[in-house]
């Protein structure tokens, strides 16, 4: 296997392993389970910063990403009182 195609399918993982888990925090905030999205975004957080130390994405995106999901859990719940 060539080594563009090997890279391609860590990367294809990793990236998709983000999405999963960006989705599963995104619908707990959407349904208004604060405490449940609290739970699974240190997990969002290790995923993207696994994802940076096999350099699937840029350091600056996953802390850009990290930032707005934790932002987004803070204002989802007030938002909905």
């Amino acid at each position: 296997m060539r080594n563009s195609a090997r890279k391609n399918l860590q990367n294809s993982s990793v990236k998709s392993r983000l999405r999963r888990t960006e989705k599963e925090f995104r619908a707990s905030v959407a349904a208004g389970k604060p405490d449940e999205a609290a739970k699974l975004l240190p997990g969002v957080f290790s995923a993207y910063d696994k994802a940076v130390k096999v350099g699937a994405i840029a350091r600056p995106t996953a802390n850009r990403k990290k930032s707005r999901l934790a932002a987004n859990l803070k204002v989802k719940p007030a938002a909905a009182k």
